[in-house]
């Protein structure tokens, strides 16, 4: 498994969010545990990280 990429994107304070390529899916990840769904779309990926981090 390829190592996760920082978020582009600033994050909350307690939470450090990344995408993790899975095959051809990519995901966001959270140092909290929280991981997002698998998506075809790196961008959306990211957008799920944000939305982690912001709400």
């Amino acid at each position: 498994m390829p190592l996760p990429r920082p978020a582009e994107r600033p994050s909350s304070p307690g939470h450090t969010t990344s995408t993790a390529e899975r095959g051809s899916f990519c995901l966001a990840v959270c140092t909290c545990g929280w991981t997002g769904p698998a998506r075809r779309s790196r961008d959306l990926a990211r957008k799920d990280a944000t939305r982690h981090t912001s709400g």
